[in-house]
């Protein structure tokens, strides 16, 4: 174009498709703020969410450590009786076995899964 004219064709619909990103990026801003608004009520502090943390961190470990008692519990039990009676390895297999289950049923009675048994 040698008259010194330029085409502004695209600048014009560049300047509409800004124009248009930029409602549709605020229609999303303000959706999103809605959002958060309504899914959960500002805490009292960071000090809540720490607590909560530490809370199922100890539930956690707690259950966790029911779990590895019972099985070394049967596995202690059963090495005892394999020493003192010679039956190797039956005893420490079979009360190993039942030292996991008594791990698992004493699990899932510390995380209410299955109601505790309690005389009335």
């Amino acid at each position: 174009m040698s008259d010194g004219t330029r085409n502004d064709g695209n600048r014009g619909k560049a300047h509409t498709d800004e124009a248009a990103l930029s409602a549709r990026l605020q229609r999303l801003g303000e959706g999103l703020g809605e959002a958060r608004g309504r899914a959960a009520p500002p805490s009292d502090g960071p000090g809540v969410d720490r607590a909560t943390t530490a809370s199922g961190y100890a539930r956690g470990f707690r259950l966790s450590s029911e779990l590895v008692a019972g099985v070394l519990v049967g596995a202690g039990l059963g090495w005892l009786i394999d020493r003192l009676l010679g039956t190797s390895p039956w005893g420490l297999i079979v009360l190993l076995l039942l030292g996991f289950a008594a791990g698992v049923l004493s699990v899932m009675r510390s995380a209410g899964v299955i109601p505790e048994n309690r005389p009335d």
